[in-house]
């Protein structure tokens, strides 16, 4: 019998199904090294996120903290900065890090964002909106293509959060990442602060949104704290700072989708202004709760379904 075929070990390669891998049900926070310590003695549950683009290195302490980490929980690879969106080729040499940082720590989710940080040389240290069109969907399609081929996997693309929108838009942002699925074969993260807080800023209904949003292709959940501003003219104004707790209307939000769709893996972020441990492990053990909660409905049904 000859060798198996390069695709059929393409195939055999890839990750299991989302519903079918341990993290399915699971409630996670971003990983600091800092708190390596504590996660240790606390003996955790749940999963770890990490910035990919903090450990584009070859070793060093942050790998230690991270290899550490992984002997016992499963982690997710963010990216921040691979400019998806942006109209101008993407770094090949960042793609191939990226590459490496995937097969170096075989993480359950792969993750980036619809937006674009580049401009010929200049990086921004932000995450800056889209116009919604078809030159952009193509864009954002290439893009996702070559990354996904470098890395042997879909990858999770998450909605942003903005503040402000463009005339040039030909459809809605939900209809535009939608699209983008459908043809790269992406999935996706939603990111509900992201929804929140672009939903007051704009002054749309956040669960009209989400009721539109396409949730059979999410394998992940954020969730985050926001900064409440006002504009120059005294309006609210929001904005993603990702340094408190999680506000309770985000957490309303969160348990609509999680009764909706069910224990779909679910991230605490929280950059800046980091806390204690326990601070941030509340903050998961409370989106633990709600998803097993649901958990716990969900086989409640099926089992009265199955008597009936």
């Amino acid at each position: 019998m000859g060798a198996p075929s390069d695709v059929s070990n393409e195939r055999a390669a890839r990750p299991l199904p989302i519903r079918d891998r341990p993290i399915w049900g699971l409630a996670g926070a971003s990983f600091k090294p800092a708190h390596l310590d504590a996660i240790l003695c606390a003996r955790t549950n749940g999963f770890f996120e990490v910035h990919a683009e903090n450990y584009m290195v070859a070793g060093g302490p942050r790998h230690r903290a991270l290899e550490a980490i992984r002997r016992d929980h499963p982690v997710s690879l963010h990216g921040v900065c691979m400019s998806i969106g942006g109209p101008q080729a993407l770094d090949s040499a960042h793609v191939q890090r990226l590459a490496r940082l995937v097969e170096r720590y075989e993480p359950a989710l792969v993750s980036e964002h619809l937006a674009w940080s580049t401009h010929e040389t200049t990086y921004y240290n932000d995450l800056l909106p889209l116009p919604y069109t078809k030159a952009t969907l193509a864009t954002v399609v290439e893009h996702l293509d070559e990354v996904q081929e470098a890395i042997g996997r879909p990858i999770l693309l998450e909605n942003p959060s903005t503040y402000l929108l463009f005339q040039d838009s030909t459809m809605s942002e939900s209809d535009f990442i939608r699209e983008v699925s459908r043809r790269s074969g992406c999935r996706l993260l939603l990111d509900i602060n992201n929804v929140f807080v672009s939903a007051i800023n704009h002054r749309f209904s956040a669960q009209d949104y989400l009721a539109d949003f396409p949730v059979e292709k999410v394998d992940e959940i954020h969730l985050a704290g926001h900064d409440e501003q006002t504009d120059d003219v005294g309006a609210p104004l929001l904005i993603d700072s990702h340094d408190r707790p999680v506000a309770d209307a985000v957490w309303r939000l969160f348990e609509t989708i999680v009764d909706r769709c069910g224990s779909i893996p679910t991230l605490v972020e929280w950059d800046g202004n980091v806390p204690d441990w326990p601070v941030l492990e509340s903050e998961a053990t409370l989106a633990q709760t709600i998803l097993d909660r649901r958990g716990s409905l969900s086989e409640a049904t099926e089992l009265a379904d199955a008597i009936l």
